[in-house]
């Protein structure tokens, strides 16, 4: 691994201490999911968007809405349905008679953090008008291109219990996002609080501004991945491309953006290199909603990504 001096460790030190700042803040609405608020974190570090495929009632709302005030940011909610046009999104132009003039009035999609709830029940044509904005931070509008917030981070929800009426996220759209996430069930001691009611929401003091942000992501593209392991990352992925129960591997645009998020997971540690177990702990967030598997498999995508896994060797440690 590459040597560190320690003028080089102290923009890490910084980011470790602001980091476990934001986590201790998420952790006071959101109990015993340390690991999933550790990849919520890696993904906004990594400028990157989350599909969470989970059951409702499970608190993803609530992380969202926890996450805006501990980085003092704009949150807006849209709640996706059949009949949702991409105006209703965007934004539309009303006619000032006044003025004698169109006025554009923005759409939810101008914040920092978007919460879009039940993404799949909403229409191609408008999931669409979404995928501009998460690739390319900006919307066109009336053949206008209207810059958004640069750090515009999308918390995507989608029930994965109930197909009736529901548009799949196509390939495209699921590429956009970095991680596919799953809060889930709360541990038993924590359910028992909230059903006890010692584990009411309350809002949270700011640790981070959006300037302070900024300042973190820059330091991510500071963290170093050695050689070896760049090439241990590429044999992850290359391994989806010709395993026998996958049609579809990881791309090169998603191959990137594995990179991006293990340099962002190491940093939430603290720490200005990669190591092999930051890679594998972002395998399955990055890598799952990428792959499609073969109507022949008798395999879960989870189970392929764990043989993977085991399959490729680890470089020394």
């Amino acid at each position: 691994m590459k040597a560190v001096t320690k003028m080089e460790t102290q923009p890490f030190q910084y980011a470790e201490t602001k980091i476990n700042e934001l986590m201790a803040a998420l952790q006071q609405n959101i109990l015993g999911k340390t690991e999933i608020l550790r990849l919520t974190v890696t993904a906004l570090l990594a400028d990157g968007h989350i599909l969470f495929e989970d059951i409702p009632g499970v608190g993803k709302t609530l992380l969202a809405k926890t996450l805006t005030q501990a980085i003092q940011a704009d949150f807006k909610r849209i709640q996706f349905t059949p009949d949702l046009l991409p105006s209703d999104l965007l934004g539309v132009s009303i006619f000032n008679r006044q003025t004698n003039q169109f006025e554009f009035h923005q759409g939810p999609i101008f914040t920092t953090i978007l919460l879009a709830d039940e993404l799949n029940r909403t229409t191609p044509r408008t999931q669409a008008a979404l995928l501009e904005a998460m690739s390319e931070k900006q919307v066109t509008i009336e053949s206008k291109s209207i810059s958004l917030d640069p750090h515009f981070f999308v918390i995507a929800t989608q029930n994965p219990l109930e197909n009736e009426g529901t548009y799949p996220l196509p390939e495209a759209q699921l590429d956009r996002f970095l991680f596919r996430l799953k809060l889930g069930y709360p541990a038993e001691k924590f359910e028992l609080q909230m059903l006890a009611g010692r584990n009411d929401s309350k809002p949270v003091p700011p640790v981070l501004s959006l300037d302070q942000l900024t300042t973190l992501k820059y330091t991510v593209q500071q963290v170093h991945i050695a050689p070896e392991l760049l090439r241990y990352a590429l044999q992850l992925i290359q391994a989806t491309r010709i395993h026998p129960d996958l049609v579809l591997g990881i791309s090169p645009r998603a191959g990137v953006a594995f990179i991006q998020a293990a340099k962002a997971y190491a940093l939430t540690w603290g720490r200005g290199y990669v190591t092999p177990d930051d890679l594998q702990a972002v395998v399955p967030a990055v890598f799952h909603h990428r792959l499609i598997l073969k109507d022949f498999s008798q395999k879960q995508v989870d189970e392929i990504i764990r043989e993977i896994i085991d399959q490729i060797p680890v470089p020394v440690r």
